[in-house]
């Protein structure tokens, strides 16, 4: 288990999960927050660079070179192992769990191994203190990596993994999580979990714009989304043959499989 500090942050600060791969996002959301002057060190991802995308190099290389504070997905934890599959949490024989092998042994071949040195030195956690508030950044849940959290999930889903972070970190008042690709907020007990969403896929709402999240200098929550490249995007993954079906889902707004969402969750006749 790694731990990192931050320390104290001050000002705004922008949330991000999911990158996946896809460059144009990430240039488009660095260059956004350029623009609002949120320096990289304020710029806080919920992990998986790598991912779904034509351009996983260049996605760790930019992350890198700024410094963004990231914590490890199971992506970066599964390629820095040299591991058979992204241990993403699909359940075996499903829709997701196929579509995965190829975007997954692509980026195998793709990264180097100075880029998985990077991944395996990522924490699992990041703590900072901002706006009075003590925070905890993690993945999925902290129990387990690769855990979905949506927002109907059952409040004592999310208080079991709020326990288990305070026996590793000490008092919290906000999770910043990520993993499932889909903003939102809940209120467990007075503690605030945050999912700031994925940008470098849509959330499955019918809207080629991700999403992101920003945390004022007083600490209030705004959930953004962001306008990129969608064209640009999609022309790279059909470039290197990737056209499983996550290329569509950038143009249209919907998952290629629904398997992994909650059936309450899912398109109707999903």
């Amino acid at each position: 288990m790694q731990i990192r500090d931050l320390g104290e942050l001050e000002g705004k600060l922008l949330l991000f999960g999911g990158p996946y791969s896809n460059i144009q996002a990430l240039d488009a959301l660095m260059q956004w927050a350029d623009d609002a002057g949120i320096p990289p060190e304020r710029r806080i991802c919920t992990g998986d660079v790598v991912a779904y995308g034509a351009n996983p190099r260049a996605c760790v290389r930019l992350v890198q070179r700024l410094g963004v504070p990231v914590v490890a997905g199971n992506c970066e934890k599964n390629l820095a192992e040299g591991a058979e599959d992204c241990g993403c949490g699909y359940e075996k024989g499903t829709a997701c769990a196929a579509l995965a092998k190829d975007w997954y042994d692509y980026a195998q071949r793709r990264i180097k191994p100075a880029e998985r040195e990077w991944m395996a030195a990522l924490p699992d956690r990041l703590t900072f203190r901002h706006a009075g508030k003590r925070h905890v950044v993690i993945h999925g849940g902290a129990g387990d990596i690769s855990r979905f959290l949506w927002p109907i999930s059952f409040e004592d889903d999310f208080w079991h993994e709020i326990s288990l972070l305070q026996e590793e970190v000490g008092a919290i008042d906000v999770v910043i999580a990520g993993h499932c690709g889909v903003p939102f907020e809940r209120n467990i007990d007075g503690v605030h979990w945050i999912n700031p969403g994925a940008i470098g896929l849509p959330p499955h709402d019918g809207l080629p714009e991700t999403c992101f999240a920003t945390l004022s200098e007083d600490g209030e929550i705004t959930l953004e989304r962001l306008e990129y490249d969608v064209k640009g995007a999609v022309a790279a993954m059909h470039a290197v043959g990737l056209t499983q079906g996550y290329d569509k889902a950038l143009q249209s707004g919907y998952w290629p499989s629904e398997d992994v969402l909650p059936k309450a969750m899912r398109r109707k006749g999903g």
